[in-house]
């Protein structure tokens, strides 16, 4: 083993080695780099919301079409309302109901106060919020609200605010940081209330309030007031329906299309990853032949001197096995490099992604380092094929 190792060293081209390293690394670095981050994005684009489920969609009117049940108003009548609820394709429908009162409220996070604003509350039945009705309940007489805030109120805070005053990104598991005091006023009457809360929503641009609170507080502060719904929450049975688009075309009705837009970002996601992905995967492909060339020349360069090494009794397993250690090392080099590059500039843009959606979490590594690994295995076991077969190529013709 001892001369194979001194015939090895005296013609190891510094130069070929050098050129296979970098261009592995570069072609494993896209790939294992570009998969990661397709596996911390995925999430962003395609979770669900935490307290709406998937087949529920938002309905309103579109703003001055006519439509062909109440003519051109934009608010819903029980008879729009029935008719919906009629369809073939659609479980159930409920209202959002708004204030009929003014609210004034002021937000802060561990008492450095963060918005102060008139604002407005809406509801929708209980039994369209997906959270225990533990959590998501009034008592009449109680001035604690319960409440779930956009998703938007809180990435701002998060991206804007907290960077620059120096303040704790606000996360799920967080919300207990979160002050909101809530002052409504209406028919004379002017309280505080504590608001509590619960949660973010992805798929809704307004405040949300249990129902018996809307309809507690409505009836106190706006007793003699009443208005229609404009916008309504739809149970569909089959989301992929084609008569729910042309039945919503005919009436004049619009579906909020963040579902659909997230669909259309995580294809072109995909298809921009896989492109990369190819890319990376050539580049390692082209190394690999660099490595194999550099082996082959070098066995080439000793061709004479490892015949006179089986002839002396050495097997060609045990003539292979320097050239096939000196792969591995090589391999297992590069993707030791390539991880660490990976996990520096996932870090990088991690907290980006934490700051703009902190409910994702910080996922881990274990994607890439699987797929590093696979790589690794798959290269290495075809390098040390490929050197056993030229060590074999020369076995048999010494025995020409």
């Amino acid at each position: 083993m001892t001369l194979v190792w001194k015939l090895l060293r005296r013609h190891i081209s510094i130069p070929q080695f050098a050129g296979f390293a970098f261009a592995n690394l570069f072609g494993m670095l896209i790939v294992l780099l570009g998969y990661q981050f397709y596996c911390d994005v995925l999430p962003v684009f395609t979770s669900q919301d935490s307290f709406m489920k998937a087949n529920y969609v938002i309905v309103s009117k579109k703003v001055g079409a006519a439509s062909s049940i109440s003519g051109r108003t934009n608010s819903f009548t029980d008879a729009d309302i029935e008719e919906l609820s009629k369809q073939k394709f659609v479980s159930r429908v409920g209202t959002f109901t708004s204030t009929n009162y003014k609210v004034d409220a002021r937000m802060g996070i561990n008492g450095q106060p963060i918005l102060s604003s008139e604002i407005f509350f809406e509801s929708v039945p209980d039994g369209f919020v997906d959270v225990s009705l533990a959590d998501w309940k009034y008592e009449k007489g109680s001035h604690e609200v319960p409440i779930i805030l956009p998703r938007t109120y809180i990435n701002m805070y998060n991206f804007g605010f907290a960077q620059s005053h120096s303040l704790p990104k606000i996360s799920e598991g967080l919300v207990g940081m979160i002050d909101f005091n809530i002052y409504i006023y209406g028919d004379g009457k002017h309280d505080e209330f504590k608001g509590r809360v619960i949660g973010f929503s992805n798929r809704l641009n307004t405040i949300l309030v249990p129902q018996s609170f809307m309809d507690w507080s409505n009836s106190v502060y706006a007793s003699d007031r009443q208005s229609y719904p404009t916008r309504l929450i739809v149970e569909m049975k089959n989301p992929a329906d084609n008569n729910i688009a042309k039945y919503f075309d005919d009436k004049g009705l619009e579906v909020d299309d963040d579902k659909l837009q997230n669909e259309k970002t995580t294809y072109f996601l995909r298809m921009m990853v896989t492109v990369v992905m190819i890319v990376g995967a050539i580049i390692s492909i082209l190394s690999f032949y660099i490595l194999m060339l550099s082996i082959y020349l070098l066995v080439q360069k000793n061709t004479t001197k490892l015949e006179n090494l089986l002839l002396i009794g050495y097997s060609p397993l045990k003539v292979a096995f320097p050239y096939e250690l000196l792969t591995l090392c090589l391999n297992a080099s590069v993707l030791v490099v390539v991880l660490v590059v990976v996990a520096l500039v996932r870090g990088y843009y991690m907290d980006v992604i934490a700051t703009l959606f902190p409910q994702f979490g910080y996922g881990s590594m274990f994607p890439s380092v699987v797929l590093g690994l696979s790589l690794f295995v798959v290269v290495s076991v075809a390098n040390m094929i490929a050197i056993y077969r030229k060590m074999m190529r020369i076995w048999w013709r010494k025995d020409m």
